[in-house]
């Protein structure tokens, strides 16, 4: 089973915007090739729940971000070599001097050869140099990897690449490194070496080095921007903990620690308009995807305990199309969350202004009321953002697992400003009539 994830999730977290100024995918997708990026898309569509999965991947990752290691392949030669591989057609089967000799079609085949020959040879050609200097080239990069006990240790396809390159099949093609052009014999073997006897294998070297492709580029993003690998624990627990976590899209961003357990694991966060609440829910929401992916993460450190998954209501349309009011659309997606939890009992559940499309007195209502059942269900995660700061003071007779932070104002004369810094309890601040004037919005009805 995977990670769970949905939709409304990746878009509330800004995963795949289409504004790569906001899109997670984007600032990690720096892959060399195509295939390296296409495996990078499907890393993050499917997060992972497996705790040695994970701990495998950050491992891997984090090798390349301590060592700085470049990848050491050349973009033109897998466009040439997938386009040759994907041609498997017996009829371009390429054939030595002493086979095309043969057989009485003899005019035929030289007719063939003088109106196509010439390009299709040289486009197989390339297509087998291009192989020749990308084995040659994984088998000199990897016998530097398998070296170091970290990195040995956590990955049995190093040591399967190791010994398809080290087979005797492949002796040939390591001492043809460096070739630049093939006769008719040798491009006959080497076609037949590798495209048709020795396809399935070669196809397993294209795939690894596609990996490293995701994980030199993703450590290398990592190390320009400060981010850290995660710790990784087993889901048995309940923690979370992010020290100096930052929204990574944010060119200054506040920094703010969190930490998570079984004895605190609902998270009551309260704050004026644009104190920063949103944005923080978005911070500790993509840090939890990211750790589940295994790649850093924009913190000084993280520990976590796996999860099953990641619910986010932050920015949820309302459906006209189907008569939705916003108020109902919170409401099923509340139901939603809800047979979640029953389901895979260790989520995290982030709601930014639960109850927000209805009036203050059900809304205090029903968020005391679901947030006292969240309490309930020790094993996941809940973050909580509200306006209507009485429900925390209710909250506080009736569960003993709440945190409660805020993110504070600070009044210079009439002006508002805000430190984005996390702070205990819960905020006194009622600031929207003084922004309101501010702006001069009643002197311009006036």
């Amino acid at each position: 089973m995977s990670f769970i994830i949905d939709k409304q999730t990746l878009n509330d977290l800004g995963i795949f915007s289409h504004n790569k100024e906001i899109s997670v995918y984007a600032l990690y997708n720096n892959a060399r090739t195509r295939g390296g990026s296409q495996i990078l898309e499907e890393m993050f569509y499917n997060p992972l729940d497996n705790y040695e999965l994970i701990r495998r991947r950050a491992a891997l990752i984090g090798y390349f971000q301590r060592s700085g290691q470049e990848f050491p392949f050349k973009s033109i030669w897998f466009d040439a070599a997938e386009f040759y591989l994907s041609d498997t057609d017996e009829r371009t089967r390429i054939t030595s001097s002493a086979e095309g000799s043969k057989g009485g079609d003899g005019i035929q085949r030289k007719i063939r050869k003088i109106i196509k020959t010439d390009t299709e040879f040289e486009q197989a050609e390339r297509g087998i140099v291009s192989l020749i200097e990308i084995i040659n080239t994984l088998n000199d990069f990897t016998a530097g990897m398998i070296e170091d006990k970290e990195v040995s240790s956590v990955t049995s396809t190093l040591f399967r690449i190791r010994e398809i390159i080290g087979s005797e099949a492949f002796d040939a093609v390591l001492k043809a490194k460096g070739t630049e052009n093939l006769t008719q014999n040798q491009a006959a073997f080497f076609d037949n070496l590798l495209r048709y006897e020795k396809n399935d294998e070669v196809r397993q070297m294209l795939d690894y080095i596609y990996h490293l492709d995701v994980y030199i580029s993703v450590a290398a993003t990592a190390k320009s921007k400060g981010y850290v690998k995660a710790e990784v624990l087993p889901p048995g627990e309940n923690v979370m903990e992010l020290k100096g976590a930052f929204h990574p899209m944010l060119k200054r961003p506040v920094a703010n620690d969190l930490t998570i357990s079984a004895e605190n694991n609902i998270i009551f966060l309260t704050g004026a308009n644009m104190a920063g609440k949103s944005t923080f829910m978005k911070t500790f929401g993509i840090a939890v995807f990211l750790a589940h992916v295994g790649f850093p993460v924009p913190a000084e450190s993280m520990r976590f305990s796996v999860r099953d998954g990641l619910f986010t209501t932050i920015n949820l349309p309302d459906n006209l199309n189907r008569g939705y009011s916003h108020f109902y659309a919170e409401v099923r997606r509340l139901k939603r969350v809800a047979q979640s939890v029953n389901k895979w009992p260790k989520l995290v559940i982030i709601f930014d202004e639960l109850f927000r499309g209805t009036n203050v007195k059900d809304a205090f209502d029903a968020t005391v009321a679901v947030t006292e059942a969240f309490s309930h269900i020790k094993s996941s995660i809940f973050m909580i953002s509200t306006h209507i700061i009485e429900a925390g003071d209710e909250l506080k007779t009736k569960c003993d697992n709440i945190e409660y932070i805020y993110l504070p104002t600070i009044m210079e004369g009439a002006v508002p400003k805000y430190t984005y810094r996390l702070e205990k309890g819960i905020t006194g601040d009622r600031h929207g009539m003084i922004i309101i004037r501010n702006e001069g919005i009643l002197d311009i009805l006036k």
